[in-house]
């Protein structure tokens, strides 16, 4: 980075977070926060895209599909549960216990935000920790529907070199003979606790993230390029009331237009920094008082 460069992003930095000053700030984040704790992104610098993400259309429809899936999903997941979260998730956990954050609405579904210690977490998405029977609903930890994978398939071994795909997924070698867990109560097709490609957040989930904006007064969006329309409907609500928009992503969003302050840099650089200068402000409005 050049100096010229450094210069204006400490500049943008500066004046988002005067902007947000003693605002009750709410967090949008996408993928691009979890890039640094080793999880791809579908999109932007060093995206790891695949031409035909899973579908819920597939994964319902097409045996071979769901197989592929299961195979890839359990390869992948040891990696992706043991990602740590990063400084952009810790900084926000400190601004929540700090009453600087109200909350985070995630689109990701790698529970970092959770691991840093953040407690009012909205996954739109859901959640890999959990699965799911679609015919009885039962709800099973992804830990023990691992060990069944194991049970069923004890041939297959995890690679030492895992390259994970956005969402924890590798791309396999082969599906032949693969057995894919069940529900152990109904014998019902599982299915992880995410939304996949074609379905929509539940409604009372996105209610919940509704709720948590109407209770803040500014929204910060960090590393999300705004595709999913998840995310655009949210950036929309906090558009209508007219409370600061800051967008911290490396690569542009479809909401840059709306916003107060456009940060192209990572997040691990960005909310540590604006976390330490609302806390100088803080303090010095306490000393002034």
């Amino acid at each position: 980075m050049t100096a010229r460069a450094d210069d204006d992003l400490r500049a943008r930095i500066a004046q988002a977070a005067e902007l947000l000053g003693d605002r009750r700030i709410a967090l949008l984040t996408g993928a691009g926060i979890s890039t640094d704790s080793g999880i791809p992104a579908y999109r932007g610098e060093g995206a790891r895209t695949r031409s035909d993400p899973m579908t819920i259309q597939r994964y319902l429809g097409d045996e071979a599909a769901r197989r592929r899936y299961w195979v890839g999903g359990h390869l992948g997941w040891r990696a992706f549960a043991a990602a740590e979260p990063n400084a952009g998730h810790l900084a926000l956990a400190a601004m929540e216990s700090e009453g600087l954050v109200s909350g985070v609405v995630t689109q990701n579904v790698d529970g970092l935000h959770l691991r840093a210690g953040s407690s009012h977490v909205i996954e739109v998405h859901g959640t890999m920790r959990r699965v799911l029977c679609l015919r009885c609903g039962q709800v099973f930890d992804r830990r023990d529907v691992a060990r069944q994978i194991e049970d069923r398939n004890p041939w297959i071994t995890v690679p030492e070199n895992i390259v994970l795909a956005p969402d924890g997924d590798v791309l396999p070698e082969t599906t032949e003979g693969f057995v894919v867990p069940e529900c152990t109560v109904c014998g019902g097709m599982l299915k992880p606790d995410v939304v996949f490609f074609g379905e929509y957040v539940p409604r009372g989930r996105f209610s919940a993230a509704e709720s948590l904006l109407r209770a803040s007064t500014a929204l910060i969006v960090a590393g999300s390029s705004l595709v999913v329309n998840s995310g655009v409907r949210i950036v929309e609500r906090a558009r209508r009331r007219g409370i600061p928009l800051i967008i911290v992503n490396r690569e542009t969003t479809r909401a840059d237009a709306w916003a107060d302050v456009t940060i192209a840099a990572g997040t691990s650089e960005v909310l540590p920094a604006i976390h330490e200068l609302l806390k100088t402000g803080a303090r010095a409005e306490r000393s002034a008082t």
